[in-house]
């Protein structure tokens, strides 16, 4: 294992997840990802083995802010009067813009965006693998085996917003169709110098 190194933030190079960690006040921390059925639909996942009926909203984020150095929850835009008032302080208000999303009948102005509750775990870096802007654009995702599996990109940027580090330990509360985990080991890789693909490789 190499040696810890002082590294100065204005020397830090943004891809290399070692100098942001010794560098910039790191530490490996514990991520808590949830994307839970929204308030209100969880009976459109009675068919999954996991089933259990609505979540306990209240239960979630206390659990969320009590075992998670960081943490995101996405939720729905009808939902925020009842998510609102369950939040402790810190958190911030974050968007999921759906530029094609599903039109509903009956529904004359489409929901075309989803709130995203960060509690950010460190400092985001800006490092140029994203635009860090408090939203991101992206269309959902089709034919993924459930309702509401989140994209890649919409992933990789909140791994971002919530300010992770590679070597951080991501706990995926609702996972699903594992698609955020899927996601979490391809965002890693983007850190990876080619000795630790190989050592990687190896022990696969």
């Amino acid at each position: 294992m190499a040696s810890q190194r002082t590294v100065k933030a204005s020397e830090a190079d943004p891809h290399d997840f070692r100098a942001v960690l010794w560098g910039l006040g790191g530490g490996v921390m514990r991520i808590g990802y949830a994307d839970p059925p929204y308030p209100g639909c969880a009976h459109l996942y009675k068919d999954c083995k996991d089933y259990a009926g609505e979540v306990d909203h209240q239960a979630l984020i206390e659990r969320l802010d009590s075992e998670f150095d960081g943490w995101l929850l996405h939720t729905s835009s009808v939902a925020l009067p009842l998510i609102v008032p369950l939040l402790p302080t810190g958190v911030r208000f974050m968007a999921w813009m759906k530029p094609f999303a599903a039109f509903k009948k009956n529904v004359s102005v489409a929901y075309a965006w989803e709130p995203v509750i960060v509690k950010a775990a460190r400092k985001p870096v800006v490092s140029g693998r994203v635009v860090m802007r408090d939203w991101v654009q992206e269309s959902i995702t089709l034919k993924k085996g459930l309702i509401g599996v989140k994209p890649e990109a919409v992933c990789f940027w909140a791994f971002e917003v919530i300010g992770c580090a590679p070597d951080d330990d991501l706990v995926d509360l609702f996972p699903g169709t594992g698609a955020v985990l899927k996601a979490w080991r391809k965002w890693q890789k983007l850190f990876m110098v080619p000795s630790d693909l190989d050592t990687k490789a190896k022990g696969s």
